[in-house]
């Protein structure tokens, strides 16, 4: 019965462990994929490159 204890205090401490590092992740991650080209495309295909992203 001991044992049944400390495998369930573990695997809850494990899940709040693991559910801390997504919510950090998520603070931490940014959410906006806007990427800026000040530069003009040189050629054709950088400008066919970026025009599929």
């Amino acid at each position: 019965m001991n044992d049944f204890k400390l495998k369930v205090v573990l695997s809850i401490l494990s899940a709040i462990v693991f559910s801390f590092i997504f919510i950090l992740l998520a603070f931490v991650l940014p959410l906006d994929k806007e990427e800026k080209f000040l530069t003009k495309p040189q050629n054709k295909l950088e400008e066919v490159s970026r025009s599929l992203k």
